[in-house]
């Protein structure tokens, strides 16, 4: 059975606790949106703290923390990295507690977040929803971002290809790189089925990789913790970033598994939901080759697939 507490956290300050008899989670209550924490009770959080902080020219300075956030793309410098400093809303539904920020002032766009707890299990569902207070209609895609905390292994689905085909021409799927992507970089690596990206703080230069996942999940494997991400893949849509579902950012203190819903004209007063469930698993052996993390992960995924939602 979840619980909602309201407590204060390091210097995050007033932040709202919910719980169940296995997990808990933090969401700050003096900015964001923002679940500064997500673990099993008394252990450590699996999300990564941070103190940095960005100057943008003309808008004030952004300040990363940490955590989860929730963001819309694709991305720019002004309407991305908009200053999320004001107290946020946090009400107490039946069954989830919802969390709501002001309306950007710069876009006309209201962010808000569904969260719950499954009653006896270590699970969270978390539904991001962009509202748009504009007079005019706004192109945008949802975006959750969650910085992981540093030294595990992140997993990526690549799309089933099946039988090598020489009557099959047309590519099927893409993988994005960004200016400062270098493939030959050490912590990426090459499976026919997953992409691992094995997080190092002795490597300082940033990386970033998005992909068109379909398979509608992605995972961080820290310390036998496996922290699993599953969201709604919609077929035959147009995703941001040259069709990128996924996509992974990391440096040397941190690596952020991020999922994207689609590009969406948002017409007035309408708003759209992006859905993850977040699943935490203990006792997880190393996961080093393909047929290792079908082995393991795969079962789950279809389990939770076949099972209804609570």
């Amino acid at each position: 059975m979840q619980q909602l507490e309201q407590i204060s956290y390091k210097h995050f300050g007033c932040c709202y606790r919910l719980c169940n008899d296995q997990i808990d989670l933090l969401v700050i209550g003096e900015f964001g949106p923002r679940i500064i924490r997500f673990g099993f009770i008394g252990a450590e959080n699996e999300f990564a703290e941070v103190d940095f902080s960005l100057a943008i020219p003309g808008h004030g300075t952004w300040r990363l923390h940490g955590g989860h956030r929730f963001w819309h793309a694709p991305e720019d410098m002004i309407r991305t990295y908009i200053p999320d400093d004001e107290p946020v809303r946090v009400e107490e539904h039946g069954g989830f507690i919802r969390v709501r920020q002001p309306i950007e002032p710069r876009t006309g766009i209201e962010k808000e977040l569904d969260i719950s707890l499954a009653p006896d299990r270590p699970s969270a569902n978390v539904v991001h929803r962009l509202r748009n207070h504009n007079l005019w209609s706004v192109e945008l895609a949802p975006w959750a971002l969650s910085a992981m905390r540093d030294s595990g292994t992140c997993i990526l689905p690549l799309p089933s290809r099946g039988a090598p085909d020489p009557g099959e021409l047309p590519g099927i799927s893409t993988i994005t790189l960004w200016q400062y992507s270098d493939m030959s970089d050490g912590r990426y690596c090459w499976g026919s089925d997953y992409i691992r990206i094995r997080h190092d703080r002795a490597r300082d230069a940033p990386q970033k990789i998005g992909a068109h996942v379909t398979d509608g999940w992605a995972a961080y494997l820290r310390k036998g913790n496996l922290f699993l991400k599953t969201f709604d893949y919609v077929e035959d849509a147009i995703y941001p970033d040259r069709g990128c579902s996924v996509e992974v950012f990391f440096n040397e203190e941190f690596l952020e598994v991020e999922t994207l819903g689609p590009l969406t004209q948002l017409a007035p007063g309408a708003s759209i939901e992006h859905r993850e469930s977040w699943q935490l698993f203990r006792d997880i052996p190393p996961l080093e080759r393909d047929d290792e993390i079908s082995d393991c992960v795969l079962p789950i995924v279809e389990q939770l697939r076949a099972e209804e939602p609570w």
